[in-house]
């Protein structure tokens, strides 16, 4: 049984996806036991023929498919649900988060004492994006931030680590993902955060836009705050006592 499960949820990333996994294996071979799972959203560049030709030489890799796109925040609730290791490792499929993070990442949870840390949240450092998404992205963060004090400055960032049963338990909705320090938070967990390095795509385009992320964001913003909230009454109600 592995100790470590790897999820990465993509879509239309075969010309990244051979040497990302290259690089896991050459982070993770050297410090645990580890599984990784490729979620194929949807894809139609024939990213899943890439992955299962390589399965063949590498037992410990697996590949799930969605017939459709579903998002990111389904590729990787798929992944865990499907996982044998208690502790979950994501990153993008884009190339974008280097695998040399990894040991990095799961080192917090992984350490002696670290029964209350649920979730490491990367940070990234030095971020290689157009200058218009690292705008947006510094915009949407403070916004966020500002709402939901969850002590977070990025949490678009694919590399994350977390107790698989811990996530399984918090509530499931599309682009929960970017939320995850909030909602490990609210179930009382701990979050750690880990600074990471970024770099430039490989290859390929992204799947997502500005627009697209700042229009769902309204609404999945609201309604984080709204799981917060309704979580705190319900606690108040736990501890109230006779008297």
């Amino acid at each position: 049984m592995p100790e470590i499960s790897i999820v990465i949820p993509a879509k239309n990333e075969a010309p990244n996806i051979a040497s990302l996994l290259d690089e896991i294996d050459a982070a993770c071979a050297p410090v645990c036991d580890y599984e990784v799972i490729v979620v194929d959203d949807g894809s139609d560049d024939g990213m899943g023929a890439i992955v299962r030709e390589r399965m063949k030489s590498h037992p410990n890799l697996r590949l799930l498919h969605h017939p459709n796109s579903a998002g990111q925040s389904a590729g990787v609730h798929s992944g865990v649900l499907a996982a044998k290791g208690q502790i979950i490792c994501t990153l993008d499929g884009d190339g974008q988060n280097p695998p040399s993070e990894l040991p990095a990442l799961m080192a917090p949870l992984r350490a002696e004492g670290s029964d209350a840390v649920g979730l490491v949240a990367g940070q990234r450092v030095g971020r290689q994006d157009t200058l218009s998404k690292k705008l947006a992205s510094k915009f949407a963060n403070k916004i966020r931030s500002a709402i939901l004090k969850d002590g977070t400055r990025d949490t678009g960032c694919g590399l994350k680590a977390f107790r698989r049963e811990a996530f399984l338990a918090l509530p499931y909705f599309d682009h929960m993902h970017r939320y995850l320090p909030a909602l490990f938070s609210r179930d009382g967990w701990q979050v750690a955060h880990v600074d990471v390095t970024h770099r430039s795509r490989g290859g390929g385009r992204s799947n997502y836009n500005n627009l697209q992320r700042g229009l769902v964001g309204i609404v999945d913003l609201m309604g984080v705050a709204w799981l917060l909230k309704r979580r705190k009454k319900a606690r108040a109600s736990e501890i109230a006592r006779e008297e």
